[in-house]
């Protein structure tokens, strides 16, 4: 049996066991104190320019958000990489994939010319950009700094 994740509740505080096999099975778990849902999910969110404040902004935990368009080679390469280390961070760091193509005010909001481009997000504000296809352990390895 596999590690459980320790999730944060975003409405009390309270730290929640969920059991892995549980999430990787669809269940949406909630928390055991306020019986709130907690954010955890083992597959990326589709962000549009219109949910980036509910999805991302609020997001009680770390963003990896996904720049990519469904013509770009690397965006390819990268996809099934973002998507692996959503279902293994899950309840750590939330996981979403912007298509550029579809909602250009966000790619200009944060000024992305170059794809894919993944984003690090934290309380809503940038702390970091990797650009270009880059190795899972790369990107793992700085998404940990935001993970606490």
């Amino acid at each position: 049996m596999s590690e459980p994740l320790l999730v944060r509740c975003p409405s009390c505080g309270a730290t929640n066991r969920v059991p892995r096999d549980k999430i990787e099975a669809g269940l949406a778990p909630v928390c055991g104190r306020c019986k709130a849902p907690l954010p955890v999910s083992p597959k990326p969110v589709t962000v549009t320019d219109a949910t980036f404040a509910s999805e991302v902004e609020h997001s009680p935990l770390p963003v990896l958000l996904d720049m990519w368009a469904p013509w770009c080679g690397p965006c390819r390469t990268v996809g099934p990489v973002v998507d692996e280390l959503a279902g293994e961070l899950a309840g750590r760091v939330r996981v979403g994939k912007l298509n550029v193509d579809e909602n250009p005010a966000t790619a200009a909001r944060f000024g992305v010319s170059s794809i894919p481009t993944l984003l690090v997000l934290k309380g809503g504000r940038e702390v970091d950009r990797i650009v270009g296809a880059q190795p899972k352990a790369e990107i793992a390895r700085r998404l940990e700094r935001v993970t606490v």
